[in-house]
């Protein structure tokens, strides 16, 4: 898989052990996909794998991703930090294994002012682990 070359850095507020998105495939006006690696050091890891519920926090980066290179592309700056909640999920397994490499998929659905909703699926392999959409505000400004 042939992915990007571009700092994760400076599209999405996340660091050190928060920040689980290590690759992006593509990203475009309309919808992003990124790659990332299960290891130990994710939250939620116990005993050889890590709680799916992950799963949330990889869309709402890989969103927080697609918004920060739409900001970055009008040059209204990268990173920006929303409040994010889930409007609906489908966990397809309850755990994902170390080391696994997941597929991110997230398209906006739609967007009023600073708020926004994100459909996004996970995948591993040919399998999707995760589907949901997410709601995202970012107070500080309109979108």
């Amino acid at each position: 898989m042939e992915c990007m070359d571009i700092d994760i850095e400076t599209l999405i507020p996340h660091r050190d052990r928060m920040r689980l998105l290590d690759a992006v495939v593509t990203v475009d006006g309309e919808k992003a996909v990124t790659a990332a690696t299960v290891t130990e050091d994710w939250p939620l890891y116990r005993e050889g794998s890590v709680n799916v519920l992950v799963t949330i926090e990889l869309v709402a980066q890989t969103a927080a991703l697609l918004e920060g290179w739409k900001r970055l592309q009008s040059n209204r700056g990268g990173a920006t930090g929303w409040l994010v909640g889930i409007k609906s999920a489908d966990f397809r397994r309850p755990r994902l294994d170390v080391p696994a490499t997941l597929i991110t998929e997230v398209v906006r659905s739609y967007a009023l002012e600073g708020y926004a909703v994100f459909a996004g699926t996970v995948s591993s392999g040919s399998e999707t682990v995760a589907a949901m959409q997410i709601q995202a505000f970012r107070p500080e400004e309109t979108a």
